[in-house]
């Protein structure tokens, strides 16, 4: 069984190096300043100790006032995991930057994420329609699609 980390205890070594990048630490996740996500992936990712080497999972939800996007990374070497979230605010123009560059297995979500809530991803190598044709219109998980 993988074991959670303390949050509260990773956000503070994340703010340490990016002092910006942390907006709050519940029990179960950390928010990220969606500016920083990129950074944050990074420091995740090559930290000793943290070492988080899977990305298992991203989702998106529409609050309707903004978009939170979640990540579930896992370290298999250290048998971890940690939840990040980030927002991106309004309804037009939603971008986050991409982290396939860092873990292969955001690739296929992102995607899904972009077709579905309409959220792009900067940086991905493909960012296109996966689940729907490619005229479709609009995002069919948004709160306000009819």
């Amino acid at each position: 069984m993988t074991t959670s980390l303390s949050t509260r205890e990773i956000a503070g070594q994340i703010s340490e190096r990016l002092p910006d990048a942390v907006i709050d630490a519940t029990g179960t996740a950390i928010l990220v300043d969606s500016d920083s996500l990129l950074d944050v992936g990074a420091f995740l990712k090559n930290t000793p100790g943290l070492d988080f080497d899977y990305l298992t999972t991203i989702t998106a939800v529409d609050y309707y006032q903004y978009f939170e996007v979640v990540y579930l990374f896992v370290s298999i070497e250290h048998n971890h995991s940690l939840v990040i979230k980030t927002r991106c605010q309004g309804r037009d123009n939603l971008t986050l930057p991409s982290l396939v560059g860092l873990w292969r297995s955001a690739d296929h979500q992102e995607r899904e994420i972009y077709d579905l809530m309409g959220i792009t991803f900067k940086g991905h190598p493909n960012m296109k329609r996966i689940v729907l044709w490619s005229d479709f219109q609009g995002h069919p998980q948004r709160k306000d699609f009819m």
